[in-house]
């Protein structure tokens, strides 16, 4: 079985892609890890919140504990990272949370990915 991590599904773009996966691949299991910040709104999801192939984290790529846990708990065959801060008008008054999400969370997801499914993959 297939099971993907999926980062900000419940943004725009991200809850369409959840949707799209969790309804057309019911044999994966879809684990959404979202902030929930003023882009995320699980409202978004409410017809595919109680499907089996799908769970719900409230969490922050930046958080390397949690990534772990995910990682270690999952065994994740794939990551689709649409979590992001996007909206301009937010950069300029709060750069540093664009930087935070944008560049450090990036980094910290690439890193646990390369450690868990590096090993996994056998890298």
């Amino acid at each position: 079985m297939h099971t993907i991590l999926l980062t900000g599904g419940a943004g725009f773009i991200g809850s369409h892609l959840t949707r799209l996966f969790v309804k057309k691949y019911p044999q994966y299991k879809i684990i959404n890890l979202d902030k929930l910040t003023y882009a995320g709104n699980l409202e978004n999801l409410r017809d595919i919140e109680n499907e089996p192939n799908y769970h719900f984290v409230k969490g922050d790529i930046t958080d390397l504990d949690l990534l772990r846990t995910l990682f270690a708990e999952h065994k994740f065959t794939a990551v689709l990272h649409c979590a992001a801060e996007s909206h301009v008008d937010r950069s300029i008054t709060d750069p540093l949370a664009f930087i935070t999400t944008n560049v450090l969370g990036n980094r910290i997801l690439a890193a646990g990915c390369q450690r868990s499914m590096g090993r996994q993959y056998g890298e």
